[in-house]
């Protein structure tokens, strides 16, 4: 995966490689409510629906989607607690 200068500053990571929908989605749910206002969760996802879903997601709930990093068959969702 590439690295990217202006990534924000991750507290907590989960990795979803080889789930398919919804489970990148449950457990990034699970994750944020363990987070506190304005901390920010990473998911490495490797399905390829989860780049519309975590946009999906982050609307519906109020976190913001702040950054999103593509490979070849790997995306990082990098979600701010709301």
């Amino acid at each position: 995966m590439s690295s990217t200068p202006d990534l924000p500053t991750v507290d907590r990571e989960v990795d979803a490689r080889g789930l398919n929908c919804p489970l990148p989605i449950l457990r990034a749910k699970k994750a944020l409510s363990d987070l506190t206002s304005g901390q920010v969760l990473k998911v490495v996802s490797t399905d390829p629906g989860s780049k519309r879903d975590f946009a999906a997601f982050a609307k519906q709930t109020g976190n913001a989607l702040v950054a999103v990093e593509e490979s070849a068959s790997e995306w990082a969702y990098y979600l701010k607690r709301r």
